[in-house]
């Protein structure tokens, strides 16, 4: 069973016990999040949203927050005495994929 969902602007394929690696959010580590923009949810049969699959969830739990490996970024125009040098390390969140499905609403 897999879920494609739809988090911060990107899309990510989530399966059951999987850690993804996110952009960061503000949560605290053990938190458990909901994600309620499902866009494609595989169990038995597939089925497809329109944009979303109606009643279906996913739980996450924050695992930890951390920075990925440092970029450089070096800009410089050639014989005109110009350069610029910066580095940058973009945050992320860790989650764990705990449960997919179709919740009942009642």
């Amino acid at each position: 069973m897999y879920a494609l969902i739809e988090f911060k602007g990107k899309q990510y394929k989530a399966e059951k016990g999987a850690v993804l690696k996110v952009a960061r959010f503000d949560a605290e580590p053990g938190a458990t999040v909901e994600i309620e923009s499902v866009l494609l949810l595989s169990e038995d049969t597939v089925t497809v949203g329109t944009p979303y699959v109606q009643g279906a969830r996913v739980s996450a739990t924050v695992e930890s927050h951390q920075k990925d490996k440092k970029i450089i970024v070096f800009k410089y125009k050639p014989k005109k005495d110009y350069r610029r040098k910066q580095g940058h390390r973009q945050p992320y969140s860790l989650i764990k994929i705990e449960n997919i499905g179709i919740m009942d609403n009642a």
